[in-house]
């Protein structure tokens, strides 16, 4: 009883940051804005001439949507594909299907090559969104194959070694596609991979942000399952639990969460790695009825934060988000092999 109190306290402490986080993305950046004018800007008070207005409004605001939603769907991917996998280094990179959303964003690159037009970064309607529908439907269609493979496969580690290797495959297509790109389109779809949560409109963030509401709470129903697998298959089967339908079901939950970020935010890196081992660490439980809801704050809160520290006050750039989240959750990571072998040796 009273480590279910502490844990929802704790669960509204990080909420409380979490929002703190939300509206210090919406106040701080290249332009200082006082936080009077942040509020008067969300409530709607004042012309819409305003400069203050329009930074919040059109560009802060749905920067800070995206940077939860990603760091919601990133997170909960990472949980379910760890505890899927019993692997504790499983994350959204290891199915190739961050790789997959990377290679249709390079054959949207090679395709602007061959008919002189450039998609990324063109501000017509039909670069906007063609970028975005190139990454979800690369990621979605390596998804395909590995439910293929999966509904065919009821080994998790047979699985996992063919998702790596599909993967590195379509890697290296990429590569191949990069070769023969203009340096124009090169440029452009590295800056896309370096990740950014700045490229969304506000119809697109809260797109975004409701869709990954939506199947992050769909996760929220096979919290005893997931439960039941951690003690292993077989007593998972002696409670119930199909485990090769259950498989099938959380890698498309995962693989739909990953093709989501990936598609509006680029690949953004250790964030669905790191996230579940800051939560089982924290409140010391691999319960999900815990775990699931702390996956959820911190890894929108981390994402936050990440955003936080990539601008650059006075400058009108800022740091590519995978070389913050990188800073961030690496160090986690050596600590997780560190900490399980010596784990291994006592």
């Amino acid at each position: 009883m009273k480590a279910r109190i502490n844990n929802t306290f704790w669960q509204l402490f990080f909420t409380a940051i979490l929002v703190v986080l939300f509206l210090a993305n919406l106040w701080y950046g290249s332009v200082i804005i006082s936080w009077t004018e942040v509020f008067a800007a969300l409530s709607g008070s004042g012309t819409s001439f305003d400069v203050s207005k329009v930074i919040v409004l059109e560009y802060r605001l749905p920067q800070a949507i995206t940077a939860l939603a990603t760091g919601m769907a990133l997170g909960v991917s990472g949980l379910l594909l760890q505890t899927i996998f019993r692997n504790p280094l499983a994350g959204p990179s290891v199915l190739g299907i961050s790789s997959g959303a990377s290679l249709g964003v390079a054959l949207i690159v090679l395709l602007g090559s061959a008919l002189n037009f450039q998609f990324l970064g063109s501000t017509n309607l039909f670069g906007e969104f063609g970028v975005v529908f190139a990454a979800f439907a690369g990621a979605m269609s390596v998804l395909m194959i590995i439910i293929f493979v999966a509904n065919r496969i009821g080994n998790v580690v047979t699985i996992l070694i063919i998702g790596i290797m599909i993967g590195y495959t379509v890697s290296a297509v990429v590569g191949v596609l990069q070769f023969f790109s203009r340096a124009e389109e090169l440029h452009a779809y590295v800056l896309w991979g370096l990740g950014s949560f700045s490229k969304t409109s506000m119809g697109q963030s809260m797109f975004m942000l409701a869709a990954s509401t939506l199947v992050v709470g769909l996760s929220l129903f096979y919290i005893k399952p997931l439960n039941a697998l951690l003690l292993g298959d077989q007593y998972a089967r002696a409670t119930g639990v199909n485990t090769k339908t259950l498989q099938v079901v959380v890698i498309i939950i995962a693989g739909f969460l990953i093709a989501l970020a990936t598609a509006f935010a680029g690949p953004i890196a250790f964030v669905g790695l790191a996230i579940p081992h800051l939560a089982r660490a924290f409140f010391q439980t691999s319960n999900h009825r815990v775990i699931l809801p702390a996956v959820i704050i911190l890894g929108g809160g981390l994402t936050l934060l990440c955003n936080l520290i990539a601008k650059l006050p006075g400058f009108d750039v800022s740091l590519p988000i995978n070389a913050v989240t990188s800073i961030i959750g690496a160090p986690v990571v050596i600590w997780v092999i560190v900490r399980r072998g010596r784990l291994k040796r006592v």
